[in-house]
C-alpha cells in the first residue's frame, strides 16, 4: 500500500519529541501535530528530567485524542541524546520524524513526507524539511524554503537543517547507530548522524516540506561550530567526512568542551521567553 494511505498511517508513522522544561513551548508544537492530516500516528514524548509542568502539559493536551497514540516515556539521564535514544527504542513504525518541543509543524508535514518517500526509490532513506523563521507560506518563508532546496541540490551528502527537521526510515536510522553518546557525545549531533545515515542511502529535500523552530535561541555560541568549521564541513568531500568529524572536529570540540550537555544551558530562561 502506498505511503500516506489512510489504512496504513498507524503502521507507518511515529514522531519522537524529547523535552526538558518546555511547558511554555510544548502547546504550540503539540497543537500543530494534533492537526496533522496523517491520521493515527504514534507520538512518543520523552521527559528528560523536567522540573516544570512539561509532562502534565503534554498529558492535558493529548487527553482524548484517539487518533494519536500517545506514549509518555521518562529518561532520567540528562542530555537530549539520551532522551532521543530512549524515544527511538519505542518506535515500531516504518518511518520516524524527530521533532523539537519548540517547533511548529504545518498540518501536512507528515503527509508531505509520506508522499516524498512514496515517490522515491528505497535509496532515499531520509527526507529533510527546510527550517523557516516565521510562516513558511509567506513570501519570506517561501524564499527561505527555496534557498534550502537549492543549496541542498548543490551540496549533496550534507545536512542543511537541524535534527528537528529530519525524518527517517526507522530501519536505516537504527542500522546507522541512531543518536548515540558513545558514537558522538558533542554538539552538532544532527549533522554527524546524517553523515552516518549517508553511508546507507540518500536524503531528499523538497520545497514543500518545512517547519518553523522557535527564535528564542539568540546566543548559541556554547553549542555552535565556528564559521571556519562550518565552511570546511561544506567544502570537505564526502569521502573525507570521516576525517572531518572524527579527527578534525572531534579534537576541536573536545578542546572547547562542546559536549552535548551544553544544550541544557538555557540562556533565554534568564529573561522573559519569546
Amino acid at each position: 500500500m502506498p505511503a500516506g494511505s489512510k489504512k496504513s498511517d498507524q503502521a507507518q508513522w511515529s514522531v519522537v519529541i524529547p523535552y526538558y522544561n518546555e511547558e511554555k513551548f510544548l502547546p504550540r508544537t503539540i497543537e500543530s501535530l494534533k492537526k496533522q492530516t496523517v491520521r493515527n500516528f504514534t507520538l512518543i514524548l520523552v521527559n528528560n528530567g523536567s522540573t516544570d509542568r512539561s509532562r502534565q502539559v503534554c498529558e492535558d493536551l493529548l487527553k482524548g485524542r484517539e487518533r494519536i497514540n500517545s506514549v509518555f516515556v521518562d529518561e532520567a539521564k540528562p542530555g537530549q541524546v539520551h532522551a532521543l535514544e530512549t524515544g527511538i527504542k519505542q518506535v515500531t513504525t516504518e518511518f520516524v520524524a524527530i521533532c523539537d518541543a519548540d517547533t511548529y509543524y504545518p498540518r501536512d508535514y507528515l503527509q508531505t513526507a509520506s508522499e516524498l518517500f512514496a515517490r522515491s526509490s528505497p535509496a532515499v532513506v531520509a527526507v529533510m524539511a527546510a527550517s523557516v523563521q516565521g510562516d513558511g507560506d509567506s513570501l519570506w518563508g517561501q524564499l527561505q524554503r527555496l534557498k534550502t532546496f537549492c543549496v541542498a541540490q548543490v551540496l549533496r551528502g550534507q545536512a542543511h537543517t537541524g535534527g528537528y527537521a529530519h525524518i527517517f526510515r526507522t530501519e536505516v536510522l537504527r542500522l546507522a547507530g541512531g543518536y548515540s553518546k558513545e558514537l558522538w557525545p558533542y554538539v552538532i549531533k544532527d549533522h554527524e548522524l546524517m553523515h552516518r545515515i549517508f553511508k546507507f542511502g540518500r536524503s531528499k529535500y523538497s520545497y514543500s516540506l518545512w517547519c518553523s523552530p522557535s527564535d528564542r535561541r539568540g546566543d548559541r555560541s556554547n553549542v555552535r561550530w565556528t564559521l571556519s568549521e562550518r565552511l570546511l564541513y561544506h567544502l570537505t568531500p564526502y569521502a573525507m567526512k570521516d576525517w572531518f568529524f572524527y579527527s578534525y572536529l572531534k579534537d576541536r570540540f573536545e578542546e572547547r568542551q562542546l559536549n552535548e550537555l551544553n544544550l541544557r544551558d538555557r540562556a533565554w530562561d534568564d529573561g522573559e521567553q519569546s
